[in-house]
């Protein structure tokens, strides 16, 4: 910056390409040039208007230095002086305004940005019968302050970071102090400032750079769309990355049994919760095992059919064209051809999808001697099983093909050796000191409680051991106050 306004308004308006779309209103006010730059459409001109340009107009002291500007003439809340060329630009192509005066070599920053944003609704997916329906929007600040609307704590801490070379994409780790592990929050810190990329679009491009396995299909970061789940896990010592633009907010370090909690389990009954865990459970593996299982049964292990069933089998499998493998990869592949379809469609043509893929695709396939409907039932009932737990549903199809593939290869062998395989690499995966099957491997006994069952909430008296590295401040329930009763006299009158 220099001190003379006319160079400093070329310079700017020549980094910007001369755009139309740079506004630059100048004004003179006691005998001192001001310039006024904002970029169009992404500046509340009325603000604009109301806390800066009328303020000025009205001024009649000398300009003695910009902070006599910032504090004694403009109304606008937020200002500040910056002096850097590369913080001004980036300012201007935030929404804020920049206010220039001649002799001066410095700028005032103003807070006249205006982001049109949709309303706080409830997440499509994380729906709750009961409990809080606020949902995270693609706002930075609106999701910062849904979380401290909850944790009105005075420890509840941020960091902000600016990533992407082009998008200089803001992003905040929230913790609260005295209960995160504070080398976690350094490490976090540590690769996100590391990231060098042309820009941040969404919260997944900074979870690929903080997994510490990056090739690995399973999931290693934790997210959630919802405030009180990140607010909960803030509690539990965990470390929350948010991302300006994005909706979904990070968590770390993540443990496997995140994915077999949901929200309605703590606005429940805690035996209600526990039951529906294990429904979860029972569904990840039938989801993977089933189609599996069935062709192993076919192919290699028929005599472990009971006599009526093999009957029915064979009656229902006579004269198909296709082998048991193939006819299950081909109804596998059907599926998911189907599910792309359905994702990508207009709304209005999805009911017609459906009746087009169950009833023409499906039964006529049967119908024609192509698939047999034991592969479509046990096919239909492991894609149902999977979305009982939604968020692992892309790593559950890639297993399922895989168990399918160790099945056919070598029978229930295959399935056991392929299932004792993902056992020893999951119980060697490690997210930021935690490990990822805890509390089972290792075994912790205290984390129990809110693992394969919920416990009543007035027995989970301490923080999870398996995510607090620093073993400080476990204890996250007291004795509960004494409650005296105060008898009131009965008036018999």
């Amino acid at each position: 910056m220099e001190k003379n306004i006319q160079t400093n308004i070329e310079r700017i308006q020549n980094i910007l390409g001369n755009s139309d779309e740079v506004i630059c209103k100048e004004l003179e006010l006691n005998q001192t040039k001001c310039a006024i730059i904002y970029l169009l459409g992404l500046t509340d001109t009325a603000v604009l208007s109301k806390f800066v340009i009328t303020p000025l107009l009205q001024y009649t002291q000398k300009f003695d230095s910009l902070e006599t500007i910032q504090n004694n003439c403009l109304t606008l809340g937020e200002t500040s002086v910056i002096k850097n060329d590369k913080e001004i630009i980036s300012n201007i192509l935030k929404g804020k305004g920049i206010l220039l005066v001649d002799g001066f070599d410095q700028a005032i920053v103003l807070a006249i940005d205006k982001y049109k944003e949709r309303s706080i609704d409830e997440p499509p997916t994380s729906t709750v019968i009961k409990g809080p329906r606020s949902g995270f929007v693609e706002n930075l600040k609106t999701n910062l302050a849904e979380i401290r609307k909850i944790l009105a704590s005075p420890q509840l801490r941020t960091i902000n970071l600016k990533v992407g070379k082009h998008t200089e994409t803001m992003v905040t780790i929230v913790y609260i102090k005295g209960i995160a592990d504070n080398s976690i929050v350094q490490n976090v810190k540590k690769r996100i400032e590391q990231i060098n990329v042309d820009g941040i679009i969404d919260s997944n491009y900074v979870a690929g750079f903080l997994e510490e396995r990056p090739n690995s299909m399973f999931k290693q970061i934790g997210n959630s769309e919802k405030p009180d789940v990140i607010s909960s896990k803030l509690l539990e010592g965990r470390v929350a990355i948010i991302v300006d633009g994005s909706p979904i907010v990070l968590t770390v370090p993540f443990i496997y049994v995140e994915e077999l909690q949901s929200g309605d389990d703590y606005y429940s009954n805690h035996i209600r919760a526990g039951f529906v865990r294990w429904i979860r459970i029972v569904s990840i593996f039938v989801s993977i095992l089933i189609p599996g299982l069935y062709i192993a049964i076919v192919m290699h292990h028929y005599k472990a059919i009971p006599l009526k069933f093999l009957i029915t089998i064979v009656n229902t499998t006579k004269g198909l064209p296709l082998t048991p493998f193939a006819e299950i990869l081909f109804v596998l592949i059907l599926f998911e051809i189907l599910y792309e379809a359905s994702l990508r469609m207009p709304k209005y043509l999805g009911l017609a999808l459906s009746i087009v893929g169950a009833l023409i695709l499906g039964d006529t396939a049967v119908k024609a001697g192509l698939i047999s409907p034991p592969a479509v039932m046990i096919v239909a009932i492991s894609g149902l099983t999977i979305y009982c737990v939604p968020d692992e549903a892309p790593q559950l199809y890639i297993l399922r093909l895989l168990f399918t593939f160790a099945g056919a290869m070598l029978g229930f062998f295959g399935i056991t050796a392929l299932i004792v395989f993902i056992i020893a690499y999951l119980c060697d995966f490690d997210s930021y000191g935690s490990a990822y099957f805890a509390p089972l491997a290792p075994f912790v006994d205290s984390d129990l409680k809110d693992t394969f069952y919920k416990s009543d909430i007035i027995n989970v008296k301490y923080r999870p051991r398996s995510i607090m590295n620093n073993r400080k401040n476990l204890k996250r329930q007291g004795k509960p106050k004494k409650w005296k009763k105060q008898l009131q006299p009965i008036n018999y009158v």
